[in-house]
């Protein structure tokens, strides 16, 4: 197995820097951003920052070297490879790319449980990717290093361009990671978001050997101690719909279950503004308005400075990245017991989906592994208008190994815990996308507190005859048509071809993963089976 000195690399970065920042404070890393001219103040102090061509990840530029821990353990339908010797290569030419100029490095911890953790050092070329990551993961003095905590350096490089022929990359932007090292170099690219997704995706490769099962999900902790879990891919609802009030937030989007509970990998929310409300999402607006706070791609009034977040000139995914403690309502120590519900979200773009619906264990592990959703515009480069996709485990970009693999171990999860899963549809009802209309906010919190109170345990159902799951026939406050999507279209045999065509996706989508679905997942999806 490949290994790292990763002292011995950090300090020949450093040697070879004009001078380093080591773990700058929000005020120094703000005012050398605004000095280097890479972003400027809002008029309530956040930064406001802008990535030119790279609005969003660039999945088709991410590497894993191959190694003797990787080769038979990834799944490389799903991963590009990269061989050691190039991996090498890069690194070298990436650490010669930053000498002579003023680095950044930022200390920091992933995983709140102290047996599950990295420290995790970044060090990167821009203020504002310090300032960033420094808001996103955790800070020391937030919580304390665990004793076996695994060493992670992430080599940030933006204006380095990696040359395919010699580092065996796609182009000149890259995403790679060495898992056996636990180094990662980005390059090519300033998108934020690629720093948090390479940290998440070392974890999520290596937690399964230590028995965690690695989440996409957000997750937060009622009154009671319970604590729910929320799936959703970029886009669907489950950084808005994790974050309330009368629910501590445990974390915004990255988390690891394991033996004893659930805990949070990160420190911070990387949440999405577009067309963000201080009535829908008070907790988040108000969290754009706090110095420290790094807007992405938002654009502001040239006048006033005010940020505009109905306006998607730049990308539809305009982000804010802020530390967790700002919110005012957070789970103390980033932990929460065994989890009680586990909510799937999605924003069917078909018109299909019931708003809320129950599922078996059987068929919450098809939904985990299916991953379904209406991908967003601006979330990844390339796609300009929604589009269904499915992603394993709600985060297949991210997820290295088989997703037979984490959602076998969901499957024991659940039938431990004993917690109920429910699917939840945040997209459109009416008709498809262009047609519909999108389920509004208010119906969705409604029907997403009675699945957190028990309210629907014992509420009358009907049986999806495509999908299988049971849906409410009544919730109170809700109107009881938009419980069944079907009498929401103007045609009902449009709604049928609709959905029709949507179950036909599930069965092609899931038949890459072998005769692994049950009979309970749907009468038309069980035939994905055979």
């Amino acid at each position: 197995m490949r290994a790292f000195d990763h002292d011995s690399l950090r300090q020949r970065l450093e040697l070879k820097a004009a001078s380093v920042s080591r773990d700058a404070s929000e005020p120094v890393l703000v005012a050398e951003a605004i000095r280097a001219g890479a972003g400027e103040l809002t008029a309530d102090g956040a930064l406001s920052v802008t990535t030119g061509a790279f609005t969003g990840r660039s999945p088709k530029d991410k590497f894993i070297v191959r190694d003797g821990l990787t080769a038979s353990r990834v799944w490389w339908d799903n991963c590009a490879a990269i061989e050691p010797a190039q991996f090498d290569l890069l690194v070298e030419d990436a650490a010669n790319s930053l000498a002579g100029r003023r680095l950044y490095r930022q200390d920091l911890l992933a995983g709140a449980d102290p047996d599950n953790q990295y420290a995790v050092t970044v060090i990167t070329e821009s203020a504002w990717h310090a300032l960033f990551i420094r808001n996103l993961l955790i800070r020391p003095d937030e919580l304390a290093r665990g004793q076996d905590a695994g060493e992670v350096t992430v080599i940030h490089a933006p204006g380095f361009k990696a040359n395919p022929a010699r580092h065996g990359t796609r182009g000149e932007t890259v995403i790679a990671l060495d898992m056996s090292g636990n180094v990662v170099v980005i390059a090519g690219t300033l998108y934020a978001g690629e720093i948090k997704k390479s940290v998440f995706s070392l974890f999520n490769f290596h937690a399964p050997l230590n028995d965690v099962l690695p989440m996409h999900c957000s997750a937060n902790v009622g009154p009671a101690g319970d604590t729910a879990l929320f799936f959703g891919l970029s886009g669907t609802g489950k950084t808005t719909l994790s974050n309330d009030p009368a629910r501590p937030l445990i974390g915004d989007d990255e988390h690891g279950w394991s033996r004893t509970g659930v805990f949070n990998l990160e420190g911070g929310c990387y949440a999405k503004t577009v067309r963000l409300s201080a009535t829908a999402e008070p907790e988040i607006h108000a969290a754009t308005k706090r110095f420290g706070t790094v807007l992405e791609n938002v654009v502001l009034d040239p006048a006033s400075k005010t940020p505009d977040f109905n306006d998607v000139s730049l990308t539809e995914n305009t982000r804010a990245a802020y530390p967790l403690r700002v919110l005012p309502s957070v789970a103390k120590g980033g932990v929460g017991g065994i989890p009680k519900t586990v909510v799937f979200l999605t924003a069917d773009a078909f018109g299909v989906l019931p708003p809320i619906a129950r599922l078996s264990s059987e068929q919450a592990v098809y939904h985990f592994l299916s991953g379904y959703t209406a991908k967003v515009a601006g979330t990844e480069r390339g796609v300009t208008e929604p589009q269904a996709t499915f992603s394993a485990c709600f985060g297949a970009p991210f997820m290295p190994l088989h997703p037979r693999v984490y959602g076998e171990m969901l499957a024991q999860r659940l039938e431990e815990s004993g917690a109920q899963a429910w699917l939840i549809n945040t997209g459109w009802t009416g008709g498809g996308y262009g047609v519909g209309k999108r389920i509004d906010i208010a119906s969705t919190r409604r029907l997403l507190s009675a699945a957190l109170s028990g309210e629907l345990d014992g509420a009358a159902t009907r049986q999806d005859e495509r999908f299988g799951f049971a849906v409410p026939l009544a919730v109170d406050g809700i109107n009881a048509t938009l419980l069944d999507p079907r009498r929401t279209w103007e045609s009902q045999d449009a709604y049928d071809e609709a959905a029709e065509r949507l179950a036909e996706l599930f069965q092609q989508n899931f038949r890459k993963f072998g005769p692994h679905a049950s009979a309970t997942a749907g009468p038309r999806l069980a035939q994905a089976a055979e």
